[in-house]
């Protein structure tokens, strides 16, 4: 049988399917949706929490304010495991946990905010947590940090379907690159490690 947050069938060591956490989720009680979840499970990461499983379960369950416990409580900490395992990948697998593109955008759109929400709540939790919330955040990290914060309150807007989904994708696109650098900063890697970051090339709403 399945665990809870288990990575999809045949794909050891990606994530798992996000309509199977939200319903896991939703069967467990807990409001947050699987993108915020994510987010806080990267942005734990990003904020250098320590990236052992009992680690991400506390940090979790502190910056969104609920208990796990149980299978939940199991799941997580794979889930965590393998988020830090991609977000050092060299292969570059990394990817925010949002609905497949068949979903409506609107939804995807709302998703993509919850996830970077997500994100800055575990990164400021990993840095309260650390006792490093005075520490100097590196310049690019910090850019980027606020770039997530804009994002977080972002809106479908006007843009014609073909414009929006472009700007849907070059958000996400520069999501998982901004997530992956912020989390070399916070291990010290060198510059010269670092994969180099897209342009967002859309305009937040």
């Amino acid at each position: 049988m399945s665990g809870l947050f288990d990575p999809a069938p045949g794909e050891v060591g990606d994530l798992p399917l996000f309509d199977e956490v939200a319903d896991q989720l939703v069967e467990q009680g807990v409001s947050q949706s699987p993108s915020e979840l994510h987010g806080c499970l990267a942005g734990l990461l990003a904020g250098g929490a320590d990236p052992s499983p009992e680690a991400g379960l506390a940090g979790v369950g502190s910056a969104l304010g609920f208990d796990p416990h149980g299978e939940l409580a199991d799941g997580l900490q794979r889930f965590y495991v393998t988020t830090a395992q991609l977000l050092t990948d060299e292969a570059l697998r990394f990817h925010p946990l949002l609905p497949d593109d068949d979903s409506d955008l609107g939804e995807r759109t709302v998703a993509l905010a919850d996830w970077c929400r997500g994100f800055l709540s575990g990164f400021a939790q990993a840095r309260v947590s650390s006792r490093s919330t005075d520490a100097a955040v590196a310049t690019d990290s910090a850019e980027a940090l606020k770039d997530f914060a804009a994002i977080a309150q972002a809106g479908v807007g006007d843009a014609s379907d073909d414009e929006a989904e472009q700007a849907y994708a070059d958000l996400v696109e520069y999501l998982r690159f901004a997530a992956m650098n912020i989390i070399l900063d916070s291990l010290g890697q060198a510059e010269e490690a670092r994969p180099a970051s897209p342009p967002a090339g859309s305009t937040v709403h």
